[in-house]
């Protein structure tokens, strides 16, 4: 099967009625991200080592419980692991760390950055483990349009919308992938040398201040040697088009007017959308209720989004056994197609007479 994306790898790691957890690897350089951590003790440590950032939709016990089984397996490595998520998350992660003694904390424990995604601003917070993980106000930042994180291959964006409480709506986009277009070379009269290494070298860090770059260019017989005025203006009038992939994620919202509206308006142009979808239409007043979403509302957004492809996660447990009838209900647009879950991909738990020497 061809690669959903060039760089970027998405695994959802829960069966379809199970607390949802979605890792997104950035295969070249082995890191990844978790969106939300319902659940993660069925993960193996390899697996979460390599997490730089945690992404809560909202603080439910179903979508950020597993946080404390991550702290167990991280604590102990020296680096930051930053945390976004709605306002107040600080407070709940303040709750979750002090509701254990830290007596033994060593010097190279690991720091978590907490940053609270407000409408306009990012309100930043850290906890060090060095010192047994207090709060600290640590600022706050003007946020870059929709976007509240950028690493390497990826960045991710969030949307606020309501559940009754906020909640957070994430994209993740396949960023920085240098790509320039021969037949746009050739009409600048641009012969390629090593001064395209160094361009490339210049796009990923953010085109710094340095010297001018030298680039070749052809003029009648002759090759010439000249500085480029504005190499950023002169990569984009070069570059080859490109079409990056982009990973929707949304969960529990209301099927309101602004909330549909919001959604859509974001997560436009997805090419994969994990979305939940935890009543069947016959439960509609349920999801109204509890301010989640039917299948009727999901094949509305399907019908206007659009995606390549859609995952349906985080279904009610009411339905257990009957996930069939979920898929018989999602009705999607031409061109998207639906993948399938499990219902369980954790073990089940053990009853008691299944240890061995359960007895004494």
């Amino acid at each position: 099967m061809r690669r959903l994306c060039r760089y970027l790898e998405p695994t959802f790691c829960a069966g379809l009625i199970e607390d949802p957890c979605l890792v997104v690897r950035d295969r070249p350089i082995h890191k990844s991200i978790l969106i939300d951590c319902g659940s993660l003790h069925h993960l193996a440590k390899r697996e979460l080592k390599p997490v730089r950032a945690i992404f809560i939709s909202h603080a439910h016990m179903d979508h950020f419980m597993g946080f404390d089984v991550f702290v167990r397996q991280v604590h102990a490595s020296p680096r930051t692991v930053e945390l976004f998520g709605p306002p107040g998350l600080a407070e709940r992660v303040t709750a979750r760390l002090s509701g254990y003694d830290w007596n033994l904390a060593e010097p190279y424990w690991c720091t978590f950055r907490v940053s609270e995604v407000h409408p306009e601003r990012l309100v930043d917070f850290e906890f060090p483990g060095p010192e047994g993980f207090p709060c600290r106000k640590a600022g706050q930042r003007p946020r870059d349009g929709g976007l509240i994180y950028r690493h390497n291959h990826l960045e991710v964006a969030a949307e606020l919308l309501d559940h009754g409480i906020p909640v957070l709506a994430f994209r993740v986009n396949e960023a920085k992938l240098f790509a320039v277009a021969e037949q746009k070379m050739a009409e600048f009269g641009l012969v390629p040398g090593e001064w395209l290494r160094e361009l490339k070298k210049r796009f990923y860090a953010d085109w710094p201040a340095g010297d001018p770059l030298v680039v070749t260019r052809r003029q009648g017989e002759d090759v010439l040697e000249e500085p480029a005025a504005d190499e950023a203006a002169l990569y984009r009038a070069i570059r080859e088009e490109q079409h990056p992939t982009g990973i929707g994620y949304l969960t529990d919202i209301g099927f309101t007017p602004e909330n549909r509206d919001a959604a859509v308006r974001f997560l436009s142009g997805v090419t994969l959308l994990v979305g939940e979808c935890a009543f069947l239409a016959g439960d509609r007043h349920k999801a109204r209720t509890s301010r989640h979403l039917c299948t009727g509302d999901v094949n509305e957004l399907l019908a206007v989004l659009r995606p390549r492809f859609f995952l349906p996660m985080h279904l009610s447990k009411t339905y257990l056994g009957r996930s069939e009838e979920l898929y018989a209900e999602l009705d999607p647009p031409p061109g998207t197609t639906i993948l399938r879950l499990p219902e369980h991909v954790a073990p089940r738990p053990l009853h008691a007479f299944e240890f061995p020497l359960h007895r004494f």
